[in-house]
């Protein structure tokens, strides 16, 4: 079976290779507490080759997002809060942004 993150061999019953569960780990444990940055230093701590963390934190095997997503979401979140602003951003969120592109000029709305 391939693995849900990397699409690597995972096993005969695994969902999930050892490598990206590890990773799994370490998101969770660490989710709300790191930037997307500090996670990635985490990430290379694990002695991983750079393509494996890559692919992990652009997987999105659940269809809510990439785990990047997940994480510039949460990130989303607590700045808002930190301003008053009472929002939640979800992955979903970050990744229709995402693909919508950046604004070419700040007065300027993308092409849809």
């Amino acid at each position: 079976m391939k693995c849900a993150y990397c699409q690597e061999r995972a096993g005969w019953f695994k969902r999930i290779c050892k490598d990206c569960q590890c990773l799994h780990e370490l998101y969770t444990q660490q989710r709300g507490q790191l930037g997307l940055l500090q996670f990635l230093e985490v990430c290379i701590e694990t002695g991983l080759p750079r393509e494996k963390i890559e692919a992990f934190l652009n997987a999105d095997p659940h269809g809510n997002g990439s785990v990047k997503d997940q994480i510039t979401a949460d990130m989303s979140t607590e700045l808002l809060g930190a301003m008053g602003i009472r929002a939640q951003q979800t992955a979903q969120d970050v990744r229709r942004l995402r693909q919508k592109g950046v604004w070419q000029r700040m007065d300027e709305k993308p092409e849809d």
